[in-house]
């Protein structure tokens, strides 16, 4: 088991240049299966998730080689359409290897995927979805059995904008025969850049980044394709609010300001001052936060659900009451119980939705446990301003979304390090 231990009262400085996005590269290399030749794909985040991605790519008969952050990927022979076990239960966007695989040679068998806990986050979109372009898939236990004999496209109207089943269902559609219609899709970033990725393979796509895509499939897809990953705006959102945190001023490198405009907007309401410039932006944060009155978690481009546990944490040493309210996954809210043992004050309604939070002046060190992704980064950003030593648990977590973040945070003056322990 690895465990962060951090020093908190060190206000942080400097600059950092952002990685690669964790949720733009995941859809990007299951849409790799359609390519009959090499991929290059560039600012590719080195972390578990993509690791797992790659094992999942190499199981099926890809060669995968990664160069510092960038990752090369050929096919290698006959493609296997059974998905490893152990890395669907690990990651939930192996989901996304189904539309590819159905794209690319009309069958797929996996289990349910896992990934963080965080509600029911349904896959009946994805299903219903491929099944109107002509998949069929049977669930027995718990593993889909899918299969085709060529897909075809089809008019979908998603009942919510899932970013998941956007995806999915454009890297079916890449392949399918004729054109497809998906009516409201999801318009984050991270489906624009998909959409760049798939043009890239000759691909026919309009609308990314609107509520309507529309998608004319290729008939073959076997062309040399490089491709660079947008930068993470969730872990240049994280980064932004470490600084704001501990009262520093820093700067970020390779960010694009426009994917940042709803998490920058709350916190110039916190009190920090933002500037932009560039691919570059700049916090320079007051010695104690403004509370928000109100805030609650919506579709891009409303305010991110993954930035959602940080803000929690952040408000917990604001200087007065807020409210923010998650609407996308009704089980995030593990970060909860692991911040009042650090002395936050957050009370959660009825329904476990509503996080009514009473700042306090400073935060105490103390032993807490990531329970997912971000509820651990939460805990991280809490430790850097808490009195005293704090010591994260199941790192592992953390590492599922972002690359050497206790070295990142360091270089802004942290006093981070990440350990291995025994059980």
């Amino acid at each position: 088991m690895r465990q962060y231990r951090i020093q908190g009262g060190n206000r942080l400085g400097g600059e950092l240049a952002v990685g690669g996005a964790k949720n733009a590269a995941l859809p990007i290399l299951s849409a790799v299966c359609l390519n009959e030749s090499e991929t290059v794909i560039h600012n590719c985040p080195r972390i578990s998730d993509i690791f797992e991605s790659v094992k999942i790519l190499k199981r099926i008969g890809y060669r995968a080689d990664f160069c510092g952050n960038t990752l090369t990927i050929s096919p290698n022979g006959d493609v296997n359409h059974e998905i490893p076990d152990d890395c669907v239960k690990k990651m939930r966007s192996s989901i996304l290897f189904m539309g590819a695989l159905l794209g690319h040679v009309g069958r797929v068998n996996l289990a349910m995927p896992g990934g963080c806990n965080l509600g029911e986050r349904a896959i009946n979109l994805h299903i219903e979805g491929l099944k109107a372009m002509g998949a069929k898939i049977r669930q027995e236990g718990d593993r889909l059995f899918c299969e085709t004999d060529g897909l075809r496209g089809a008019k979908i109207e998603l009942d919510f904008p899932s970013v998941g089943a956007t995806e999915n269902l454009m890297i079916a559609a890449a392949k399918a025969k004729g054109e497809t219609i998906i009516k409201n899709a999801a318009r984050e970033p991270e489906i624009t850049d998909l959409a760049e990725f798939l043009k890239k393979m000759g691909v026919e796509i309009r609308g990314a980044g609107t509520s309507i895509i529309v998608i004319n499939g290729a008939k073959k897809i076997n062309q040399a394709v490089e491709h660079k990953i947008i930068p993470d705006r969730i872990v240049a959102g994280t980064y932004l609010l470490a600084a704001a945190m501990t009262s520093g001023d820093v700067k970020l490198t390779n960010v694009r300001n426009a994917d940042l405009l709803s998490i920058t907007k709350r916190l110039k309401e916190m009190g920090a001052k933002i500037r932009t410039k560039g691919s570059t932006i700049s916090i320079n944060a007051p010695e104690q936060i403004l509370s928000i009155p109100r805030l609650e978690t919506n579709v891009h481009p409303g305010f991110p659900t993954d930035m959602q546990a940080q803000f929690v944490a952040a408000l917990s040493i604001s200087s007065g009451q807020s409210e923010l309210t998650e609407t996308i996954f009704e089980g995030r809210f593990s970060h909860v119980s692991e911040l009042r043992k650090m002395g936050a004050k957050i009370h959660l309604t009825a329904d476990k939705r509503t996080f009514i939070i009473n700042g306090v002046n400073r935060l105490s060190g103390a032993v807490t446990d990531a329970h997912d992704l971000r509820c651990g980064a939460a805990l991280l950003l809490a430790a850097l301003s808490a009195e005293g030593e704090s010591i994260v648990k199941n790192a592992e977590f953390v590492e599922r979304g972002y690359e050497n973040i206790q070295a990142d945070l360091a270089t802004l003056g942290a006093e981070i390090s990440l350990e291995t322990v025994s059980l």
